[in-house]
């Protein structure tokens, strides 16, 4: 039994609060966390007392009921190298009171929260069924069928999965593009947040069982079933449950392979992290991995030396920042592994090695704060210019400002504190972005940094535990098509379905690996403008420990700007490595230095700073039994450390990043394509998750495709249904235009399919009545339009690019100039639904995968998609459908918006299907003819 699981929660101490699901009203554009602040350089900061806390706060539909807030602890990125004195927090405002009453009805409570009580607010599609407030008397509205009730802890387990990166009163972008709710933002999105929490605290009780629906039947009321499915199925396809390497776990994967092959190009977390759960998905996968070892960038060497003293030290990533929601502590529990806090306790001494004065430790950490509070002040005054000045040079400034103030020694605490900075970023200051430094300070997980006993080398030897892993294999060449994709590693070629990079951005900056094609400039330039940096450690294994174990961290100051990140802080291994390990790490300029310094040099210099700590105390410091001295900027395989926000780049970038480039074929993790997390372990092994789920996604996708493809004629009313499905919520509109694309793929060049409804003859529009527009297309126009009379509805397709249909958007003159643009300026062919082709199929696979199931948010939506300016007499007899989840024959939850209704399919279906078989020659001599691929190069 793992101790750890009988423990009590981490929450179990907290008050008991009142979570109130609030669901917001329907968006078109939905923040993916609206409950975040988003741009810390849009918030207001806080006064110079709270100069370290950041707020997380939860929606708050009551502007009153701001007051008491109630907090639980947060490390700053800006502390990780040295505890914060002062925690920062999230902060949950009470909210106002609704009790269910014994018969499930809403009524308004004038009481404290007591234990039996759950909060829902009146969320607006039930405040229409109020009567009259005037009324004296009022109608209490039912809503056993609408608000779900699982039990009466929703607030802690609101807090448990918010501290997985769930907002606590609505959706995140990725669950509204897997369309995990028929509406967004109505009562289903409420009941679907209720269930989705409730399932990961669930799971969160033991981390080594495998947590199945079933257990949650008889929880949840029937009428929640079909969201019951979907939030089971979307957190354990995206990994937020059941992950990790518990033998429950572990046997979930499958005995042989059933699905396409799978190229995972590094085995650091995240290319373990993806490999595992794609191996679990029924995949075939392998992993190529440049060095000897895996592990990447987390690295744990035993150390040893004579009379069997030994330690292991972690030589990359050591620190498990924020354990209340990281998947790293959760697969340490798994593995039945006690975690150490970093304890808070951290002196500082001086040059000659004197402990430096509590008081003045304050007064200039204080000081130091302010200036970075001033700083944020000023990215605020100057907005969007904030985004071309360096932390650096403002810090600098208001550090001019109050020059004159402070004593030499002052100064160099100062630069301890700037030097602190630079390690948690992996940067010179001069070269942090002012605008977006700390971006990602909003998404900390919470809790305690903490130490795994033995090494993190432990997790990674447990991830890599039957992974097929080619050690050695450096690639230098990546080919993806529509085909596939080949991965070349010196003289080897590595054939796959997908493949997935996860090298690290100081290896993509350098160009080592070629792309064939070469990689979109968007992404191109994202990974230019962000920054990758360099942290250095020195590791050194003594015969005992000589500078106590009631510490684990300690730092020394530095009288020289330059050199203020050398050696400034030190880590005690004591207690966790085995031995007396003790580690100096080196940052900022410093650490670029360090790798030419000889080594002898480098531990010459760390023993004469601990002689002039600890020699004066009378205690002797004896010689290093051995010595290790990392070179993460000279490693071929890293070329640095990890990723931060540099002058010029944003948090967009660490998405660029992420996005997948060739149709679904190549796609990329690790720490630099996250920008909720990055430069953390915890980052990269997400990251290897959701792109796990991507590759899933496109590769179903794919399979579905040619299934359809095989069977053509059984399948065409499918594929018909699959595109006017799409356009029910087209991305573009505009005259007799309609337009769909991937959303996240905003590269101009990305394909897009463009569809053209003729519909009744229109008279001329005021735009085009100023001049008789006279072109060689007119008289085919005309015939299009004839031919709708006769067919009632016509509707023809392109494949475009992205920029290319927002260029034709903007073409004046009405539908008959668009056209003409279309078919003369871009030289394209419309041509029905079957004429599209293969490249077309692709495109329109990879938009259903990235939107899922999405219903329409609204009826009318669906009512705006099907076609443009229909007649009355067509519009009458389409079929409406609401935006709800139904039940077929099949138990299946399909779309109420389905083309198949009552058995049959849709006229609107039909109609699709019959362009198919329409005049091919009127549609041929529309347009020069240019082939769809060639389109796509311009």
């Amino acid at each position: 039994m793992n101790p750890l699981d009988q423990s009590p929660d981490q929450f179990s101490s907290f008050p008991p609060l009142q979570f109130i699901p609030f669901p917001p009203p329907p968006d078109p554009n939905p923040s993916p966390s609206p409950n975040y602040n988003h741009n810390p350089n849009l918030n207001s900061n806080p006064s110079p007392d709270d100069a370290i806390e950041t707020q997380f706060q939860i929606q708050n539909p009551s502007p009153t009921s701001t007051n008491h807030l109630l907090s639980f602890t947060v490390p700053k990125k800006r502390r990780r190298g040295r505890p914060q004195r002062k925690a920062a927090s999230f902060h949950v405002p009470p909210l106002p009171n609704v009790i269910l009453n014994g018969n499930n009805g809403l009524v308004p409570s004038t009481s404290s929260y007591s234990s039996a009580t759950i909060t829902p607010i009146l969320v607006p599609s039930i405040r229409h069924n109020v009567e009259n407030p005037n009324s004296s008397t009022r109608t209490v509205p039912n809503i056993s069928d609408e608000i779900i009730v699982i039990n009466k802890e929703s607030t802690a387990e609101a807090l448990i999965a918010l501290s997985s990166g769930f907002p606590a009163d609505s959706l995140t972008e990725e669950e509204i593009d897997a369309g995990v709710v028929p509406v967004v933002g109505g009562i289903e999105q409420v009941n679907y947040i209720l269930i989705r929490n409730h399932i990961i605290a669930k799971w969160r009780e033991n981390v080594s069982n495998w947590i199945t629906k079933e257990m949650f039947i008889d929880e949840i009321p029937k009428h929640g079933h079909t969201l019951l499915d979907s939030a089971y199925n979307y957190l354990v396809s995206h990994g937020y449950i059941n992950f990790g390497v518990a033998p429950a776990i572990k046997e979930k994967s499958p005995a042989e392979p059933s699905k396409a092959n799978v190229i995972v190009i590094g085995a650091g977390l995240a290319g373990l992290a993806a490999a595992r759960q794609l191996m679990r998905f029924g995949y075939k996968v392998t992993v190529l991995e440049g060095r000897k070892r895996a592990g990447g960038r987390v690295y744990t060497k035993k150390m040893e030396g004579g009379n069997r003293v030994c330690a292991a030290a972690d030589l990359g990533g050591s620190v498990l920042t924020g354990t209340l929601g990281n998947p790293l502590g959760i697969m340490a529990r798994q593995l039945g592994y006690q975690l150490h806090k970093v304890r808070d306790k951290c002196p500082l001494y001086s040059l000659d090695g004197s402990p430096v004065d509590h008081d003045m430790d304050m007064k200039v950490e204080n000081a130091f704060n302010r200036l970075l509070d001033k700083a944020s002040k000023l990215r605020q005054l100057m907005g969007e210019v904030s985004v071309d000045v360096s932390l650096g040079a403002a810090l600098e400034t208001f550090r001019q400002v109050y020059g004159d103030a402070v004593n030499a020694e002052e100064m160099n605490l100062f630069n301890w504190h700037l030097a602190n900075l630079e390690y948690a970023n992996a940067e010179l200051l001069s070269k942090l972005s002012l605008a977006f430094w700390d971006q990602d300070d909003p998404y900390d997980m919470g809790g305690d940094h903490c130490f795994l006993p033995g090494g993190n080398g432990r997790l990674v030897q447990a991830l890599a535990e039957n992974v097929p892993i080619s050690y050695e294999k450096t690639v230098h060449t990546i080919r993806y098509g529509s085909d596939g994709v080949q991965v070349i590693a010196g003289s080897q070629v590595f054939e796959a379905d997908m493949t997935l990079c996860t090298v690290p951005l100081g290896v993509l900056k350098s160009g080592s690996i070629k792309f064939i094609p070469e990689l979109p400039q968007r992404k191109l330039d994202g990974i230019k403008r962000l920054g990758f940096g360099l942290l250095n450690k020195v590791a050194m294994l003594f015969p005992h420990v000589f500078w106590g174990t009631d510490l684990d961290t300690f730092g020394h100051l530095c009288d020289e700007p330059s050199r203020r990140g050398e050696f400034f802080l030190f880590y005690s291994y004591g207690t966790v490595a085995g031995g007396p390990l003790l580690i100096a790490l080196v940052a900022g300029e410093a650490a670029h230095k360090f790798e030419s310094m000889p080594p002898t040099d480098a531990v010459t210099r760390v023993i004469q700073i601990l002689k002039g700590i600890y020699e004066p105390q009378g205690i002797n410091v004896p010689e290093p039994i051995q010595t290790v001295c990392t070179r993460w900027g000279g490693d071929p395989f890293s070329l640095g450390s990890y990723s931060n926000v540099a002058v010029g780049a944003s948090g967009d970038d660490y998405d660029i990043l992420a996005e997948s480039v060739g149709d679904g074929r190549l796609f990329f993790a690790g720490e630099a394509t996250t920008r909720r997390y990055p430069a953390t372990m915890h980052g990269a092994f997400l990251s290897g998750l959701r792109e796990a789920a991507n590759m899933a996604n496109y590769s179903n996708a794919r399979a579905l495709r040619t299934k359809v493809d095989r069977s053509p004629s059984k399948n065409a009313h499918s594929c018909a249904s699959l595109l006017a499905d799409l356009f029910r919520e087209p991305d573009l509109e505009f005259g007799s235009f309609s337009v769909i694309f991937a959303r996240k793929n905003a590269d101009p060049k990305s394909s897009a399919i463009l569809r053209v409804t003729f519909s009744e003859p229109r008279k001329k529009s005021h735009e085009g009545s100023k001049q008789d527009q006279q072109h060689s297309n007119k008289l085919l126009f005309q015939q299009l339009q004839s031919h709708f009379n006769q067919q009632q509805q016509f509707q023809v397709y392109t494949l475009l690019s992205r920029q290319q249909a927002l260029d034709l958007r903007e073409v004046r003159g009405g539908d008959e100039m668009r056209l003409n643009y279309l078919c003369e300026k871009l030289g394209v062919k419309l041509v029905g639904r079957k004429g599209l082709g293969s490249t077309a199929d692709s495109v329109i696979a990879s938009i259903k995968a990235e939107r899922g199931n999405r219903k329409p948010a609204s009826t009318a939506l669906a009512l705006k998609s099907g076609t443009l300016k229909l007649k009355t007499g067509i519009l009458k007899r389409k079929v409406v459908r609401k935006a709800k989840i139904v039940r077929n024959s099949n138990g299946l939850a399909a779309a109420a918006n389905s083309n198949v209704v009552n058995g049959k399919v849709s006229e609107e279906t039909k109609m699709s299907e019959e362009i198919g078989t329409t005049d091919q020659l009127l549609l041929d001599t529309l347009g020069s003819g240019q082939n769809q691929g060639d389109l796509l190069k311009q």
